[in-house]
C-alpha cells in the first residue's frame, strides 16, 4: 500500500484571495516565516478577474521538455488555457521556479507542519482547497540498485566480455590477497 496525498481544488469556491500563496511562501522561506515572496510559493493562483477566473494550482514534478499543448478550454462559461491546469515546472513559463536560483519547486504538502495538513488548505478562507489522504495498492517495480545501474552503464560503454574479464581478474587478485 502506498499513501497518496492530494489537494482537491473547488474552483467555484475560490475568490482569488491568494492566502494560499502567502502562507506557502512564508512557510518555505529561510528561516521559516521570515519573509513573504509569492514567487517562492509551491501553489500559484491563475487569476483573471475580468473573466472571473481564479484557479489555484500546486506544483508537481519538473519536466525538462516544453509541452506542445496550447489548447483552450471553456468550463462553466470561463475560458482556461491548457497551461492553467498544468502542475509542472517547465521551460515555457516561470511558474514553480525558485526566483533566485531558477531551480524547480515541488509541493511537499508542508510535511514539517505539526498538524500534518498543508498550510494552504488550513488558510483557505472559502474551503476551496481540501486535503485528502488515501491508500492505494501498488505493485512496486524493483528498482535497480546502485551497483546494478553502474554495472549496466559499464557494460553499455565497454561491452559485456571486457567487463567479465575485468571482474575475473579482480576476483583473482582478491584470492591472492586472502
Amino acid at each position: 500500500m502506498k499513501k497518496v496525498k492530494t489537494i482537491k481544488i473547488d474552483v467555484d469556491k475560490c475568490n482569488g484571495c491568494r492566502a494560499c500563496e502567502v502562507i506557502c511562501s512564508a512557510f518555505h522561506s529561510n528561516p521559516r516565516y521570515s519573509s513573504n515572496n509569492p514567487a517562492r510559493s509551491r501553489i500559484r493562483m491563475v487569476r483573471d478577474p475580468l473573466r472571473d477566473v481564479y484557479l489555484p494550482v500546486y506544483a508537481g514534478e519538473y519536466t525538462a521538455a516544453e509541452c506542445m499543448g496550447r489548447d483552450k478550454y471553456v468550463l462553466d462559461g470561463k475560458e482556461y488555457s491548457e497551461c492553467d491546469f498544468c502542475r509542472a515546472s517547465c521551460p515555457s513559463r516561470g511558474f514553480f521556479k525558485e526566483p533566485d536560483s531558477g531551480l524547480p519547486l515541488k509541493c511537499d504538502m508542508c510535511e514539517d507542519e505539526p498538524t500534518g495538513k498543508p498550510l494552504c488548505v488550513q488558510w483557505c478562507l472559502n474551503n476551496a482547497l481540501t486535503y485528502e489522504e488515501r491508500e492505494e495498492e501498488v505493485e512496486e517495480d524493483e528498482k535497480p540498485g546502485d551497483a546494478e545501474t553502474g554495472l549496466e552503464a559499464l557494460v553499455n560503454k565497454y561491452g559485456l566480455e571486457k567487463i567479465k574479464d575485468t571482474v575475473e581478474r579482480f576476483g583473482h587478485k582478491q584470492d591472492i590477497k586472502t
